[in-house]
């Protein structure tokens, strides 16, 4: 089983990106066998989930939801530069900024979705170091960015 059915199977789907790049960066760029995924926000169908902030109107379950989906756009942005997840041979970093209260400390318990999820769907390969960290706001209002770098062959 390939890595986008073991992510069907987990319930979820990659669509083509089909609107284009008007940003003045790359969603993700290739440097030798390093792929480098800029940060991406929780969308689902181009509509943002769960924005706000973690600790305020958020809660870690919704948090956790919006990691996952922010994950689902990185490996889009991965699978569009390399043509096929099966390309990856290692999750290198997970990068997770997760817009929170002052008080809020369980950022490493909203990222813990997304280190799940990859483990879960890339096995051996998924194994990857991570930072989980508190930000005042995000872009656009989302609770969570994802970004990651992966090694490809």
């Amino acid at each position: 089983m390939n890595y986008e059915e073991k992510l069907k199977k987990a319930g979820f789907t990659l669509s083509v990106n089909t609107v284009p790049n008007i940003r003045p960066f790359e969603s993700a760029v290739q440097a030798g066998n390093l792929v480098f995924v800029s940060g991406h926000a929780a969308r689902v169908n181009g509509e943002l989930i769960h924005k706000g902030i973690v600790g305020g109107n958020v809660t870690v379950q919704q948090a956790q939801e919006a990691s996952r989906a922010a994950l689902i756009n990185c490996l889009k942005s991965v699978k569009e530069l390399i043509g096929d997840l099966d390309k990856i041979v290692r999750f290198v970093n997970i990068k997770g900024y997760v817009a929170s209260t002052p008080e809020f400390t369980e950022q490493p318990q909203v990222m813990n979705a997304v280190s799940d999820l990859v483990n879960q769907v890339f096995g051996e390969a998924g194994k990857h170091s991570r930072v989980a960290v508190g930000a005042a706001s995000l872009p656009g209002g989302t609770s969570v960015e994802v970004e990651l770098i992966v090694e490809v062959k």
